[in-house]
């Protein structure tokens, strides 16, 4: 049996070969036709020609740097190529689109690959190393040097006797002359709450409350009408010996310059005077105000026919010849603004109104009162005091050039240059510091008092029996 086998056995192990050898020839045969193809591909690439996808792609997309298509020969081809998930379809779409427009009417296309696209520039921030300075330029008008005195004080309330001329808080032009800031810095009294206010050429009895909880309380009893208050003022001419009381509405006339009237479109209130002197040109009347309008008490005392003596507002020829007795004002307010702001102004005294001459609009600077209604002794003393303005402008004029020139004075002329900012118009106008008695009104809150408390303040100099005008 085995001397029978040893005939096919070689011929077994033969076939076996045979038809390793075919299997191998056909797989190698497949592999081959690719293989021979890129490599036909890659010589062209070596040697400069370009394939047909980019000649007929975007003009100069190789110059530009533009990446070529992954299957040159598909894309040559026209065949379209799908995007993939979340791109756009530019790259090889270009080349495929490219491929069917002739040389004459092909155009570059935005966003194709490759194309850098520069983002907006990013706003600088202030960071932890950076300095700001803010250098604020401020002219703020003269006050009284009188100090404020202290009536009282406790863990709840600061009681004051405020000078006449310097505001409550800043307002308009004022910061640093203000009771606010004063009581901050010389008394070391600080977050206080005012209770109530009074106009700036107003003196007297002015309180604030230490904590925001004190303050509302003290401001209910104000709502409720628990409080009373009592000034003092003298006033023009010989007042009713009775009691007179006013209750004639009062209008703003204008916010901006600070002017009221009496006028049925206002707001009602009530006012109480009683004389307490008369000195045969003048008299001294307690005022007890039962409301708290602007200027209520200056409003209606002008309304009675005997404003306050040295009141610069209320006792003023721009209200006409009657000077606004009985509300009769034979002008539109429009009139009696431009009006008041012309007398004020050449009075140089533009912070009697709040205003500065940057505020004055051309509808408040063209006036239309007349020379027969300032009068005579008014515009002499118009004349004498603009007289007096310029010689005090041109001596001191000198006194600066003097300084300048002076070896001696450069300290004193660089501490003169660090005020003066040569942008600054104001800073180029020399003014006359205006006289104490200029600074003060003859209003005076005397009395202030409430539910378990009273305050007063000592009777000013010119209320007193035997004072005379000056």
């Amino acid at each position: 049996m085995w001397l029978g086998a040893r005939w096919w056995l070689p011929v077994l192990v033969q076939g076996c070969f045979n038809l390793r050898s075919l299997s191998f020839a056909r797989t190698w045969g497949g592999l081959r036709g690719p293989m021979e193809e890129t490599r036909s591909t890659g010589a062209e690439a070596a040697s400069g020609v370009r394939p047909p996808a980019q000649q007929n792609g975007d003009a100069g997309g190789d110059a530009k740097g533009e990446r070529p298509p992954v299957c040159p020969r598909l894309a040559g081809q026209g065949v379209e190529l799908a995007p993939r998930d979340g791109e756009q379809a530019t790259g090889n779409e270009e080349l495929a689109t490219g491929a069917t427009l002739s040389p004459g009417k092909r155009k570059k296309r935005r966003g194709t690959t490759r194309e850098r696209v520069v983002p907006p520039p990013k706003k600088r921030r202030a960071g932890d190393n950076d300095f700001l300075r803010n250098t604020v330029h401020r002219h703020e008008p003269p006050v009284t040097a009188e100090p404020i005195r202290l009536l009282a004080e406790n863990e709840d309330v600061v009681v004051v006797d405020k000078p006449s001329s310097i505001p409550v808080h800043p307002c308009g032009r004022f910061r640093h002359n203000t009771v606010i800031f004063i009581l901050g810095k010389e008394h070391q009294l600080k977050e206080l709450h005012p209770l109530h206010r009074l106009d700036r050429l107003t003196s007297g009895v002015l309180m604030f409350a230490k904590t925001a909880s004190v303050s509302e309380r003290i401001h209910e009893q104000v709502r409720d009408r628990q409080l009373e208050k009592e000034y003092v003022c003298r006033v023009q001419g010989e007042f009713p010996a009775e009691e007179v009381t006013c209750k004639e509405p009062i209008l703003v006339v204008s916010y901006k310059v600070g002017v009221c009237r009496v006028d049925a479109r206002g707001k009602p209130c009530e006012t109480v005077f009683q004389r307490l002197s008369y000195n045969g040109h003048s008299s001294v009347v307690r005022c007890r105000p039962l409301t708290g309008r602007t200027h209520q008490i200056r409003v209606h005392l002008q309304f009675l026919g005997h404003p306050i003596l040295n009141d610069p507002i209320y006792n003023s020829v721009a209200w006409g010849p009657s000077r606004g007795r009985g509300g009769h004002i034979p002008k539109t307010d429009e009139e009696l603004l431009r009006d008041l702001v012309a007398e004020h102004q050449a009075k140089q005294s533009l912070d009697v109104l709040d205003l500065c001459e940057g505020d004055l609009s051309p509808g408040l600077t063209n006036s239309t009162v007349s020379s027969s209604e300032l009068g005579k002794d008014c515009l002499e003393d118009l004349a004498a005091s603009a007289q007096k303005m310029d010689g005090v402008v041109s001596i001191a004029s000198q006194d600066l050039n003097t300084m300048a020139l002076a070896p001696g004075n450069a300290a004193e002329t660089d501490v003169m240059n660090q005020e003066i900012d040569p942008l600054c118009a104001e800073c180029r106008l020399v003014r006359q510091d205006p006289l104490p008695q200029d600074l003060v009104m003859f209003l005076h809150a005397l009395c202030y008092k409430g539910p378990g408390f009273e305050y007063f303040s000592p009777m000013p100099t010119w209320a007193q029996d035997d004072w005379q005008e000056g």
